[in-house]
This record gives structure tokens, C-alpha cells and sequence, in this order.
């Protein structure tokens, strides 16, 4: 047909065919081809055209940005879309665990799915469809709410179009919208209590006024929602005044509730009689609704309608305490007794829709004798129940121990009809009590009836006899007070003869009017006001009925007209004005008769009279502007005839509108409101009667005429301009303004309304400004709380704003910045309007969820600006160039980009598309004219560098390509200005990266930022910043330049991720270390990089690493001298000169480097401040530290410390950040850890991260995938300081710290075979793959972990690995003798224990024996001639183990008697290990140093070991023969072996033997014995 459709998906299509387009269950295509059964979307794309629903739709803006809005229901629509959103929202509520939202948004989304159909069947009534959509809307309003989403304003269940209506009116709806949201008081579902309350108790109370609200919902024919909100009682005992507490504004009296606590309800005027209302709306009836009847004087009653209620109001009571150290909780029951004594069933109402009872009972004060309740109960007692009838009140006191207990301690009682036939009188009445207890009996009421009940009746019956069951307590009394609304009461004469009583007094009037014309005057005025009286406010209509019908006075206005100039013009003379106030209250009927009399002579008379007429309303409109400029301010009286005629004056406009044309009336008027003296002429409360006035005028139906808007618009303008100028009753003046700006907006719909705003910008642009700024700095100064919101008047003034800014065209602002009469007022009033557009986007004057109000403030801002920026160019650029005005506009585009509710990022894939359709990205618009303004400025830019230069940078960190692009290029032109201009850019350097760092950190900037000033710009023809710097003749410089600022990017950016998220404190330290050297090293920023030593300082001691704590705040010292020069305050340091601050910095490292138990690096700097106290005499200091240093010395001898383990990490894949990819680490573990829990830790850092199962290098796949992998081992680290270690007297804890500290390199070996390999001896192919790792730093330092800088692979061979496992053996067993001979060990000897166990283990069962298989063979000694001195390298190795013979004897001596068995059987293995070397022909040497190890055995120094050297020559022996010649001929006491030695088979050189036999028998009896080949 041609009929543009939407299409709605009904099946998911997966796009599984060439061209298809992958479409999800209800989602929308425009369709552009169809066919064969294929259709062809303007997402260019085919799916089969079965999958989808067709429906007729609206096509807007045709073309490339075309809109498609579907012909339905919006309400549909919007349900449609809001599910659609809700549905990504839902299912996250159940991923983040809020499992409780998650069912209940399901279980409202099932109900709007429902509802939607029910609207879709089209089979509703108008009553029910509107009954269905207010339960849509109800849910829609719900789930947004509970979803954190915006607020969607509302008008007859269809969400409001910004542009169809004033920007004011859109305020009111959505602050209304959100008062309700933040008041809805949530249902409590919880189980806890007993099932029932035993007693009621205050809780809170809200009040609404009618009156306040009546005329919104006099406007409206559907229910509009208000607000309650729910207030406490500070003290109990005034719980009866709350309400008028409330009322009063009594604020001490009562506490104000939480945000999100209140009532809503719901509020409809519907007019007519009862059966009127009911027929016309049936669905409100079906609901329920309860019918509440007037308190007081009824309605005018019709025929049938009976009523009889007794309202009765519990007032007071007081009671006696009753011997209880505390006062009572005292409960009131009523019942309500027939003559006969039976309780009447239902005669008690506690409030419409509430059941009727036969009991009530009252709420309970706690602890109160004196209680005040002011609680109204309605008794519906039939009339022919009522005579005979009475209340009894019981009066119980309600146990706080036991709830269920309540105590009757007494009662009191009322008949409801005097003796005489007479009601009970609307009055208070004062009972008196009666006492009793839980046993009296009330069966038979006659015993009490007797009984006087009150004074009054008292005093009807003085002879009471004294011995009744009931005693009065005189000391106690209880007051009620009651009110009857009854049919058997007479109404009033006057209104019942109304008509009648008016007849007479025209008919009089016509008959003399001079002798009776002012008392029929007078008569008719006291009438009218009579009908002003709430009581007899529907007796108007009537009055009406009677002018409109029945009136038939045709001269009546002549008298009329004379009577009242005559009032008016005796206000000046009289002082008592009682009788003119009277008429001018009556004012409004007044001129009703007039006119009416008029139209009725005119008929009469064919129109005669009527320049009589016009003139004598001419004459009396004179009197009235002359009434309103008299001076009232020395006179009160004169004040409240003037107030009168105020508030009575707008009524009579409709009435004038009968008789004169619209232009007409309007200049009445215009001549009335401008006789009203100005504000600063009268009192402030002729201030607000005159608004309300003016208030009245713009809301009647005279100023919806275009006509009469024209003349009226300038006096009304004019008032409002003169409060505003004197902030005076800021309030009302925003509400007619409000109004003002209602009427132009819809009639702008219409027809033209270029001339009222133009009045409007002309009176109130400049006037709103100051009025704005002025409260906007009030609120800033007041706040209290941050993020407050400012004041409501601030919310109404802002919408005023933006309504006339919204209306203002091309032409007025053109005559606005042309009738400026000089530049000074042109940049005042620029300087205005933009500081007040940068107030509205840093304060908080609209909420978050105002989205709306925050979007449409945006758009006209960003509008307005192109206006003004014309101007601000033209006018401020060439000589006149201003800074001030410039650098505010600069703020303003600058503060407008980065804008929450602008970042489209960050809103739903929904909101998104919605807020670009309709405004499209305002960031984009007003980045352009941005650049365009700098454009303009030409040889000026040079005064905002650097200034501007954060704020320009922070733009470019919003992550919108476009705009970024958009921006680059002014960083090039500031660049290029300041090399003009010094030869430099140094300041934009600093700058940019002070701003970038700050600004970065604060989280802002994406991964796309990083290439932002290398790469290509890709949305428009702007070339990058480097492509734009390699043309410049300082190209190297800038790109030098440019390249820093992209490193520092990457890191920056590294930084702020792991900064904001949920990081381990590993990676945020390896972020900050990564970021402070590169400051350090490449940018030498030397303030920043202080900056980051202390973030990372702090960072170690959160994590407690108290020894890299120190080290990092090291650096900082370290940059310090001993000087006096005096530094600045700077971070949390004062003020102090160079010396203060690095002896504070000295005592904190030193400290935390005993934190950390590393007291050898805290050491020099006890030494280091020592001389320098020492330098300065300052011994106090010099004794403190010089105990610190003893003490640290202490500390390393005697408090256990452990040897960490070290890890290498290698992070590989591009999902790791930047400062880990593709790199590798060393980590210092932490105390006890391993490797399976190191791994476990990392893994759990990075817990997308695979573990690599292989120590292998990987490979380019690895290192450029899209993933993380984790590859860990186990390092030995390599000391650097290896003299202490090999120094045998250093004891092991202090050879213990240099093994795992200062360390830079990392060894790891990882076995293979190379060629064959041997079955039986594997060792003569195993080869070790070592690998060295060199880091950048020495562990420990500023970090746990550092980057390998340089790694070495070299290849161990079989034989040299044998000889490093033996010699490690070797030096763990020499260095365990020494430590326990010493007495450095003590107690435990396990670990000299499992030493000895371990090599004799090895020995006896192969290991030894493997070493001398595989490399003494001659077979491998010939294939391999070059290991010669290997070979004998690892047999002298070998031969060292008889060092077992020491360890033994050490064993021995320290050995624990339980362990004895051990040590037979380490023994025994010995003898084994000794059979087990054989076949060596050997050298025996006695070396020098090993002499040197162990002098103390031998009994001789050091000195004297290297002096001598023992050969001992014996041939073609093994170890086993070589024990026949040399006997071991017992075992000393410490186990040492004791030779015999036949001196003439072993010594054949004498000059051997010459003076050195005693030393050499003592040494061969206690000294080892080495072999080494001959």
C-alpha cells in the first residue's frame, strides 16, 4: 500500500546465509526490498520475511537520520522499549547476587506483559483503558526507580515531549515526579513481632493542605499523586498539636523524616451530585472508594438524605498515679449503650472505609497521667437509637512487663440527650471519673446512670447517696468534646430563602433608589460575603443560578457602579474601613450584577446608554488605580482595603469580558497593576498581596489572549523586574513567571509570539542572571553536606533561564547584543550568562535521575553559545581583546564536554540511541565551536598557554574519537606559539604532563587515549599531532617530545585501571614503581616523582612490606643534602629547612627498616646520623641513635630471621597491562611461602590468567594472543658478597641475610640429556640448562619484585655438575661442623643430623659410587682428555668427605640420648661409605687451607696450618689397603680416629721428619686426611 511500517522481530534470526542479518527477538527494521520471501533492512541485511511482525508506522525527517515511530499506543511503545531495557538490567541483578530485586522486577515486568496484551486487545472501555495505563505507569515509574533510571515525566499516561511544552512546566512535573519517588514508602515484609499489637501507639503524621493543591487538580481530570511526608513526635506528650505543629511549621516540635519516607496519595476533582459522579465515573466506584461526608454544617441536603453523626473528639484526661513510683500507660475503651443496657453493634467509625465496631480504643502514651489525645471518632448512631442511648469510657493501665496485661482502674460515662429532649451540646464536656477494678461489674448499667456524670448534672441531682459501688475520684477528671451533623437540625433562613430575600431588596432598589440605594448596597455586599464563609461556600452556585436566571434588576448597575466609586472614593478619608473592605471583598458579585444589569438594559433598551456605561466604568476604574496608589504605609486599615481590592480584582475580569472587547479589559487592567505603587514604596506584606495579584491576572483566562498579553505583558514585567532587582519575594515571582512562560510556549505552538518575548528578554534576560548568581552563591556559601541540592527557588529561577533562552530566535538575540550600548555592558553580560551555564553544570541543581532537565538544559546552553559566540568574537578579538571573557567562555566549553549526563558511554545501548536522536552528541557540537573559537583568536592564543592547557586536555581524555580529534590540533598550535614566541615549549611540556598525570588519575582517559597523539585521526581531515609536528622546523624536539607523552600515557593509563579497580596491592605497586622511574629517568620530573615515592610508600606499609617501604622512601632522602636550605611545604611536610626534613626522613626509614627485620641496611644510617649529631654536638641525639645501632646488632644475632624464596614470573599475552606484557619478573615470596603458594597467589591476581606448564620460552603465538598466561618457577639466588659467606668464623645468621639480600642475580637449572642415554648410570648424560637472570635492581628494594634485565644460557656438562653437587655438599657440611663446634647452633641438631644422613645416604647407595662409574673410567678419562683436571677436581671433592669423620665426632657430643640409635646407624654407613671408594691412586695432601678451617681440631692457628705441607706418599694403594699400613687403633673420646703409623714404610726422606715429627703425629692423630691424585 505504501504505507511506511515498522517491523518487529517475532523469531531470532542468526544470520546464517550469506548477506544475513543477525536479528534478536523484538527488535525493530525498517524494511527497504522484499523478495522471495526475503527482506532487505536498511541495517543492509536480508532475513526471511516470516521472522518478523509488520506495523503501520509514521516516518520523520526522511533520509539518512529519518525517524520511524510506530502508529500505536505511546503507552505501548514505551512499555515495548522499557522492557526491552529492563531485560540486560534483570539478568545482572541476578549475576551481582540481589536476588530479592531480581524476582520482583520479574514478577512487575510479567504484569506489564499483561497489561500491554489487555491494551492491545482493543476490546477496553475509555474508563478501563485509562485504568490500565495508570497501572502501566505505576510500574514503569517502580522499576525504574528500583533500577537507578532516569525519571520519565507524564501527562495523561503519555511521557511529556520536551519541546511541547515550557521548560518551566517540565521542571514542576519532574520535581514533583521525584519528590514522590524519593517519599514512597516501601511495604515492610518483615516477619519479627507477635501476629497483633495488644495497644496502639503514636507513630507519625502527615498533612496536606487542600486549599494548596486544589487548583492543580481542578485542571486535570485524571488522579494526580502528591506527596506526604511522614513526621515524628520529638516529645510525646505534644503528639495531640502535631498536626498544627506541622501546619505552624513548628519545627522543634517534631523531626523532619529521611529522604525516602513518606505517603503518596492519589487526588481527582470531580464535579457534580453524587449520582452524576457516580454514572460518569463507574471504575472509580468499582475500586472500592469510601464516601466521606462533611464535618460540621452538612451540604444542602436533598431529598431522602438522612444522616445522624455524633462527632466525638477524645480530648483529655488526668489521673492519679495510684501509689506506683511511675506514672501509668493509660488506654481508653469506649462503647456506645442503648437504654436497655446492650452495647450497639457498628456505632463506631475510626475513619472512612474503615469498618464500623462496637468498641474503641485509644492510643497509649507511655508513662503519662495526664494524657492529651485529640483523636475524632464518628458514632453513625441510628436516630430512633439515639434518646436513651449513653458512652461509657474505661480507663486501663497497660503493663510494660507483660503486654497482654491490662489493669481497669476506673470509668466514665455521658447520656447522649438530656432530660429535657436536648442533643449533647457541641461543646467540650469534662466527665468525671469513677474508680473500679477488674472485678466490678457494669451488667447492670442503672448503678452508675444515678450517678452525676459531669458538674452540670451534678448539680440537677444534689441528694447522691454515699454508699454506692462507685466512688468518684475527685482528683480525676476526663474531657470530650463532641459535634452533631444531623438532618433534624434547621438550616439557615437566610441562604434556605435566598432567592427570595434578593427579589426584595432589587425590588427596593427600583422603587427608591435614592433613599434606599446604599442600605440595599450594603445588605447585598453582607450577603455576598456571607457565601464566602467556608459553611456556606456551596450556596454559590445557587447565586449564580439566581444572576444568570432569575435576576431581573435591568437598572440595578446604574446605583451599583455609584455605590461603589462612592466607597472607593471615601478610602482616603476614612479611618475605620470595615464596610469598604466588605465591598471590596464582594467585588467579584458585585460586578457580576453589574454587568448582568447591564446586559439586560441593553436588551431592553437596544443598546442605550452605552457611552453612559462605559464611562461610568471608566470613572470607577479611576477610583480603583486611586485606591491602589494611596500611601498606605502609615495606615494598617488602608493596607487591608487595598489587600481586599487586590485579591478580589482579577475575578471581575470575565464578567468585563461580557461587555468590553479583550484590548479593552486588558488596558482596565494594565492601568490598575500600573497605579500599584513600586516594591520599594510599600510593606512587604502589600509585597506579596500585589504578586498574588499579578499571579492571578497571568492564570485567568484575560492574559490567554495574544491581544491582551501584549499590553499587560509590560506592567507585569515590570513588577517582577523590580522584586527580582531587590530579591524580594523570590518565591511567587519565579511562579508567575512560571506561568508567564507556560502561556508563550503553547501559544508559540500556534501563532507568533516574536513581540512578548522580545518584551520578555528586554525586562528579564539581565535581571534573571543576577538573580540567579546571587542565590547560586548563597547556596554555595551555605552548603553544608557535599552534593547538597540547592534550593528549590534555585530549580524554578533556572527554569525561568532556560524557558526564555529556548525561546529566544535568531532575531532576538541579534537585538539583544546589538542594543548594548557599549562593550563594558556586553562583556558584563557575558561574563554573566557564562558563569552562570558553568554554575549549572557544577552544581547539583538537577539530580542524576533528572536526565531530562539535564539534557534540555544542555541543549539550550549549547544553542545559546553559538549565538554569543559570534559576539564574543566580533567584539573582543583585535585591540579590544579581553582575557577575562575569553578564558570564561574557554571554562564553559570545557566544564560543558565533560559532563556526566553527557557521557553517552556510560548509558544504556537504549538511552544512548534515544539522547542522539533526539540532540544528537552535544560534545561534539560544542567541541567544534570550540576549535573554532580558537581559530579566532590568532596572535592571542599565546595568553592561555599554559594555562588552558589541562583544561583542553581533560576534553581530549573524553572518550569520543571526534572530539578528540577535533582538539589535537590546538595542542599543536600552542606548541608552535610558544616556540615563536621563547625558542621553546617547555611550559606546555610541563604542563601537559602535570595535567595528563592529575587528570588520569582522577580515572579518566581509555585504552584508545594512548594512541591518541600518534596515530591517524580517523573522523575528519585532521592529521595527528606528530604527522603535524614533523613538518615544524623543531620536529625532533616535538617528536622527542610527543613520544614521552605516549609512553607516560601507557603508564598512566596502567595506573588508573589498577588504581580503580579491585586490584591486589602486587599490581598496584608494580603500576606506581613502573610510573615513578619513569619520571625519574625519562620526563625528570622530579615533583612528581617525590609524589609517587610517597603513594608508593604508603602502598608497602598497607601491605606491611616495611623493608621496601623504606628503601622507596630512601630515594627521596637520598635527593637531599645536610644543608640548611629552607624548602617550601610541600605534601603533608611543613615548611623546614633541607637538614630537618632528611633527619625526619633518616629516623622514618631507619624505623621501618626494623619493621621489617632489616637492620644491616638500617645501619649506615644510624651511622650517618651519628656523625652528623656527632658533627653538631648534639650528644642527646648521638647516645639515641648510637643505641638504636647497638641494638640492631643485637637484633641480628639473637632474633631468627627466614630466608625468603625467590619466583620468576613471566607475563605473557596482550590482555596483561602494559608494565607486565610480555616481560618477566623475580618476586622476593613472603615469609613460609612456596612455590605451589606463590603460584596459587598469582593465579589468583590474575584470575583470567592460564598457567604455563613448561619453563620453555614461548614462542610469538603466546606473546601476541589475546589472552594472559603465567609462567612460574623457583630461582636460587646468586650472592654477590661471597668473602663473609666463605669466612668460617662469621656465624651462619649473619652469613644467612647476605645469602637472600643485595642480591641481583637468579640462577635456574633445568636437566636434560644430551646424546644417548645410559640405563644403568644416567649421570654420564645428564647436562644442566642453567639459566642467570640479571634484574634491574637488587632484591629487596623499592618493590617485592623487579624486571630481568638481562638472562644467560649457558650449558653445564655431566662432570662439571658433579663436581658443584658435591662441592655445595661439601661447603652445607663444613659450614654445619663450624656453626655447632662453635656453639652458634644450639640445642637442636636435626639439621647436622640430616646433613650427615644425606651425604652418607648418597655414598652408600650409588651416588658417589655413580660419579666415579661414569667419570674414572679410564674409557671416559680417554675420550675426553680436556676434563683431566675436572677429574681431579671432583676425586678431591670426594675424598673431602671423610670431613664425615668431624661430623661425627661433632654428632657425638651433641647428640640427644633418645637419638643414639641414629647415630650407631649414621656409624655404620660410615664403614660402608669408606668400602665404597676404591681404586684411586692417590696423593695424600694435609692442604694449608683446609689447615685453616680447621685449626681448632688440630690444636695449631691458622698461621702455623699454611706454613706446613704434608706429602705422604704411598703407591698403587686403594683406601681399603692403604688401612693395613695405617691403622685406626681406637676412637678418642670425641670420636676423632687415632692413627699408627709405621714411620719407615711411610717417611723415607728424613729432612721430612727433622724437628717436625711431634707436629706431624699430632696432626695425623686429629686431622683429616686428603687425596689427591699423584
Amino acid at each position: 500500500s505504501g504505507y511506511p511500517a515498522k517491523h518487529h522481530m517475532i523469531c531470532s534470526f542468526r544470520g546464517a546465509v550469506p548477506q544475513g542479518l543477525v536479528l534478536e527477538l523484538g527488535e525493530t527494521v525498517q524494511i527497504l526490498e522484499k523478495c522471495e520471501g526475503k527482506c532487505f533492512s536498511l541495517l543492509q541485511g536480508i532475513f526471511p520475511a516470516n521472522y518478523i511482525h509488520l506495523k503501520k508506522a509514521v516516518v520523520s525527517n526522511r533520509g539518512q537520520y529519518e525517524t520511524v515511530v510506530p502508529l500505536e499506543d505511546s503507552v505501548v511503545t514505551e512499555v515495548t522499549a522499557t522492557l526491552q531495557e529492563w531485560a540486560v538490567l534483570w539478568k545482572q541483578l541476578y549475576v551481582k547476587h540481589k536476588v530479592d530485586l531480581f524476582y520482583k522486577l520479574r514478577h512487575v515486568m510479567n504484569e506489564l506483559i499483561d497489561l500491554r496484551r489487555q491494551l492491545l486487545s482493543g476490546h477496553l472501555t475509555q474508563d478501563q483503558v485509562r485504568e490500565v495505563k495508570r497501572h502501566l505507569t505505576v510500574r514503569l515509574d517502580w522499576g525504574n526507580e528500583h533500577l537507578g533510571l532516569d525519571l520519565v515525566p507524564r501527562k495523561d499516561f503519555e511521557v511529556v515531549d520536551s519541546d511541547q511544552i515550557s521548560v518551566s512546566d517540565l521542571y514542576k512535573m519532574v520535581r514533583n515526579l521525584w519528590e514522590m519517588s524519593l517519599s514512597r514508602m516501601l511495604l515492610n515484609d518483615s516477619k519479627k513481632g507477635p501476629p497483633h499489637l495488644h495497644y496502639r501507639r503514636p507513630y507519625g503524621c502527615a498533612v496536606l493542605s487542600i486549599m494548596d493543591v486544589l487548583q492543580s487538580i481542578s485542571e486535570i481530570k485524571e488522579e494526580k499523586d502528591f506527596v506526604l511526608k511522614v513526621y515524628t513526635c520529638n516529645n510525646e506528650n505534644e503528639w495531640c498539636q502535631i498536626h498544627e505543629n506541622i501546619i505552624r511549621k513548628s519545627s522543634t516540635k517534631y523531626t523532619a523524616p529521611s529522604s525516602n519516607y513518606g505517603l503518596i496519595i492519589s487526588l481527582q476533582l470531580l464535579r457534580g451530585d453524587m449520582e452524576q459522579v457516580r454514572r460518569e465515573n463507574p471504575m472509580i466506584f468499582n475500586r472500592g472508594v469510601s464516601v466521606t461526608r462533611k464535618l460540621g454544617f452538612p451540604d444542602v441536603i436533598m431529598p431522602g438524605d438522612i444522616r445522624n453523626d455524633l462527632y466525638l473528639t477524645l480530648e483529655k484526661g488526668d489521673f492519679e498515679r495510684g501509689g506506683k513510683s511511675v506514672q501509668k500507660n493509660i488506654e481508653v475503651t469506649m462503647y456506645v449503650l442503648y437504654a436497655d443496657g446492650e452495647i450497639l453493634k457498628d456505632c463506631i467509625s475510626l475513619g472512612s472505609g474503615e469498618p464500623s465496631r462496637s468498641a474503641y480504643h485509644s492510643f497509649v502514651l507511655y508513662h503519662n497521667n495526664s494524657p492529651r489525645w485529640g483523636e475524632i471518632i464518628k458514632l453513625p448512631i441510628p436516630i430512633d437509637r439515639f434518646r436513651g442511648s449513653h458512652l461509657r469510657f474505661e480507663f486501663r493501665h497497660c503493663s510494660t512487663k507483660d503486654k497482654g496485661e491490662k489493669k481497669l482502674f476506673g470509668f466514665a460515662f455521658t447520656p447522649l440527650m438530656r432530660d429535657d429532649g436536648t442533643t449533647l451540646s457541641d461543646d467540650i464536656h469534662e466527665l468525671y471519673v469513677y474508680k473500679c477494678d477488674e472485678n466490678s461489674t457494669f451488667n447492670n448499667h442503672a448503678l452508675y446512670l444515678g450517678l452525676p456524670c459531669c458538674k452540670e448534672d451534678y448539680n440537677g441531682c444534689p441528694n447522691i447517696p454515699s454508699s454506692l459501688i462507685f466512688q468518684r475520684s475527685t482528683k480525676e477528671s476526663f474531657s470530650v468534646s463532641t459535634q452533631l451533623s444531623s438532618t433534624k437540625l434547621t438550616q439557615n433562613d437566610l441562604c434556605a430563602f435566598l432567592q427570595d430575600i434578593l427579589d426584595t431588596l432589587f425590588v427596593v432598589l427600583d422603587d427608591n433608589t435614592e433613599k434606599y440605594g446604599l442600605l440595599v448596597f450594603q445588605s447585598l455586599v453582607f450577603i455576598i460575603n456571607l457565601l464566602r464563609d467556608s459553611k456556606y461556600f456551596h450556596f454559590r452556585p445557587v447565586m449564580d443560578t439566581y444572576i444568570q436566571k432569575h435576576f431581573a434588576g435591568a437598572l440595578a448597575y446604574k446605583e451599583l457602579i455609584r455605590c461603589l466609586k462612592w466607597y472607593m472614593d471615601r478610602s482616603a478619608e476614612l479611618v475605620r474601613q470595615d464596610h469598604i473592605q466588605e465591598a471590596m471583598r464582594a467585588l467579584e458579585y458585585l460586578f457580576k450584577f453589574i454587568v448582568q444589569s447591564r446586559i439586560l438594559y441593553s436588551r431592553a433598551t437596544c443598546g442605550m446608554e452605552e457611552e453612559q456605561f462605559r464611562s461610568s466604568i471608566q470613572e470607577l476604574f479611576q477610583s480603583i488605580r486611586f485606591v491602589l496608589s494611596l500611601d498606605s504605609r502609615s495606615s494598617e486599615t488602608l493596607i487591608f482595603t487595598q489587600a481586599a481590592l487586590l485579591n478580589s480584582f482579577p475575578a471581575i475580569f470575565d464578567e468585563l469580558l461580557q461587555m468590553f472587547t479583550v484590548q479593552e479589559v486588558a488596558e482596565f487592567v494594565r492601568g490598575t497593576l500600573g497605579s500599584m505603587p513600586s516594591t520599594v514604596h510599600i510593606g512587604q506584606s502589600m509585597d506579596v498581596v500585589k504578586l498574588q495579584s499579578i499571579a492571578r491576572t497571568v492564570d485567568s483566562r484575560l492574559f490567554s489572549f495574544s491581544e491582551s498579553r501584549r499590553i499587560l505583558l509590560p506592567v507585569v514585567l515590570h513588577h517582577i523586574h523590580l522584586h527580582l532587582r531587590q530579591q524580594k519575594e523570590l518565591l511567587i515571582c519565579s511562579g508567575i513567571l512560571s506561568s508567564i512562560f507556560s502561556i508563550i510556549k503553547t501559544s508559540s505552538l500556534e501563532g507568533d509570539v516574536v513581540e512578548e518575548v522580545e518584551m520578555m528578554v528586554e525586562s528579564l534576560l539581565d535581571v534573571l542572571l543576577q538573580t540567579l548568581l546571587t542565590i547560586m552563591s548563597k547556596s554555595q556559601s551555605q552548603e553544608a553536606v557535599r552534593g547538597q541540592r540547592c534550593p528549590q527557588c534555585t530549580g524554578e529561577y533556572v527554569s525561568c533561564l532556560l524557558s526564555l533562552l529556548r525561546q529566544m530566535s535568531d532575531t532576538h538575540f541579534q537585538h539583544l547584543l546589538d542594543n548594548f550600548q557599549s562593550k563594558d555592558e556586553l562583556k558584563e553580560f557575558l561574563l554573566k550568562i557564562f558563569c552562570v551555564f558553568r554554575n549549572l553544570m557544577k552544581m547539583s541543581v538537577f539530580p542524576r535521575d533528572w536526565m531530562v532537565m539535564r539534557l534540555l538544559t544542555s541543549n539550550i546552553i549549547v544553542t545559546t553559545v553559538q549565538y554569543l559566540s559570534s559576539a564574543l568574537h566580533k567584539n573582543f578579538t583585535e585591540t579590544d581583546f579581553d582575557f577575562k571573557v575569553w578564558n570564561s567562555y574557554f571554562s564553559l566549553a570545557v566544564l560543558f564536554i565533560n559532563q556526566p549526563s553527557l557521557q553517552l558511554e556510560n548509558a544504556t545501548p537504549a538511552k544512548r540511541k534515544k539522547i542522539l536522536d533526539k540532540y544528537g552528541d552535544m560534545r561534539v557540537m560544542m567541541a567544534y565551536e570550540l576549535f573554532s573559537m580558537w581559530q579566532n583568536l590568532g596572535e592571542h592564543k599565546i595568553h592561555f598557554i599554559p594555562g588552558m592547557i589541562g583544561p583542553f586536555l581533560g576534553v581530549t581524555l573524553v572518550p569520543q574519537p571526534e572530539v578528540r580529534n577535533i582538539m589535537i590540533p590546538i595542542f599543536h598550535d600552542m606548541m608552535d606559539w610558544e616556540q615563536r614566541k621563547n625558542g621553546n615549549f617547555k611550559q606546555v611540556e610541563a604542563e601537559l604532563i602535570d595535567k595528563l598525570d592529575s587528570l588520569v588519575s582522577e580515572g579518566k582517559g581509555d585504552e584508545n587515549y594512548r594512541e591518541l597523539f600518534t596515530s591517524s585521526a580517523v573522523f575528519s581531515s585532521l592529521h595527528s599531532l606528530l604527522e603535524k609536528i614533523e613538518q615544524e622546523t623543531w620536529r625532533e624536539t616535538g617528536i622527542s617530545f610527543v613520544t614521552s607523552v605516549t609512553r607516560l600515557m601507557e603508564r598512566l593509563l596502567d595506573y588508573r585501571d589498577c588504581m580503580k579497580g579491585d586490584e591486589t596491592e602486587n599490581k598496584k605497586i608494580g603500576c606506581t614503581v613502573n610510573l615513578m622511574n619513569f619520571y625519574k629517568s625519562e620526563i625528570n620530573k622530579e615533583e612528581m616523582y617525590i609524589r609517587y615515592i610517597h603513594k608508593l610508600c604508603d602502598m608497602h606499609l598497607q601491605a606491611e612490606n616495611y623493608t621496601e617501604a623504606a628503601f622507596t622512601l630512601l630515594l627521596y632522602c637520598e635527593l637531599l643534602q645536610w644543608e640548611d636550605r629552607p624548602l617550601r611545604e610541600f605534601l603533608h611536610y611543613p615548611s623546614q629547612s633541607e637538614w630537618q626534613r632528611k633527619e625526619g626522613l633518616c629516623r622514618k626509614i631507619i624505623h621501618y627498616f626494623n619493621k621489617g627485620k632489616s637492620w644491616e641496611f638500617g645501619i649506615p644510617l644510624c651511622r650517618e646520623l651519628a656523625m652528623q649529631y656527632e658533627s653538631l654536638y648534639d650528644y642527646q641525639s648521638l647516645s639515641w641513635i648510637r643505641k638504636m645501632e647497638a641494638t640492631y646488632y643485637d637484633n641480628i644475632m639473637e632474633q631468627q630471621r627466614l630466608e625468603p624464596e625467590f619466583f620468576r614470573v613471566g607475563f605473557y599475552g596482550r590482555k596483561f597491562p602494559f608494565f607486565l606484557r610480555n616481560k618477566e619478573y623475580v618476586c622476593r615470596g613472603h615469609d613460609y611461602e612456596r612455590l605451589e603458594a606463590f603460584q596459587q597467589r598469582m593465579l589468583s591476581e590474575f584470575p583470567q590468567a592460564i598457567a604455563m606448564q613448561h619453563p620453555n620460552h614461548p614462542d610469538d603465538s603466546i606473546l601476541q594472543c589475546d589472552a594472559q598466561y603465567l609462567q612460574i618457577y623457583a630461582v636460587t639466588p646468586i650472592p654477590d658478597n661471597i668473602d663473609v659467606l666463605q669466612m668460617d668464623r662469621v656465624p651462619d645468621r649473619i652469613k644467612s641475610f647476605y645469602r637472600v639480600n643485595n642480591i641481583r642475580k637468579f640462577r635456574y637449572d633445568r636437566p636434560f640429556h644430551k646424546g644417548p642415554k645410559d640405563k644403568d648410570n644416567e649421570f654420564k648424560s645428564l647436562w644442566i640448562e642453567r639459566t642467570t637472570l640479571t634484574l634491574t635492581h637488587s632484591l629487596p628494594g623499592i618493590s617485592r619484585w623487579f624486571e630481568v634485565e638481562r638472562r644467560e644460557l649457558v650449558e653445564v656438562s655431566p662432570l662439571e655438575n658433579a663436581i658443584q653437587v658435591v662441592e655445595n655438599k661439601n661447603q652445607e657440611l663444613r659450614t654445619l661442623i663450624s656453626q655447632y663446634q662453635h656453639k652458634q647452633m644450639h640445642g637442636n641438631i636435626n639439621l647436622l643430623s640430616m646433613c650427615l644422613n644425606g651425604v652418607i645416604d648418597a655414598a652408600v647407595n650409588g651416588g658417589i659410587a655413580r660419579y666415579q662409574e661414569a667419570f674414572f673410567d679410564k674409557d671416559y678419562i680417554t675420550k675426553h682428555p680436556g676434563d683431566a683436571e675436572k677429574i681431579t677436581q671432583l676425586k678431591e671433592l670426594m675424598q673431602e668427605q671423610v670431613l664425615l669423620f668431624l661430623g661425627l665426632a661433632v654428632h657425638e657430643k651433641f647428640v640427644h640420648p633418645e637419638m643414639r640409635p641414629l647415630h650407631k646407624k649414621l656409624i655404620d654407613q660410615f664403614q660402608m661409605m669408606r668400602s665404597s671408594l676404591y681404586h684411586v691412586s692417590c696423593t695424600y695432601f694435609l692442604k694449608a687451607s683446609n689447615l685453616k678451617t680447621f685449626s681448632p681440631f688440630l690444636g695449631v692457628n691458622a698461621g702455623m696450618a699454611r706454613n706446613y705441607s704434608i706429602r705422604i706418599l704411598k703407591y698403587s694403594l686403594s683406601l681399603s689397603e692403604h688401612m693395613q699400613s695405617i691403622q685406626v687403633t681406637g676412637v678418642s673420646p670425641n670420636l676423632l680416629p687415632i692413627f699408627r703409623i709405621s714411620k719407615r714404610s711411610l717417611f723415607s726422606n728424613s729432612s721430612i721428619l727433622s724437628g717436625k715429627c711431634r707436629w706431624l703425629q699430632f696432626g695425623l692423630r686429629c686431622a683429616p686426611i686428603f687425596l689427591q691424585n699423584s
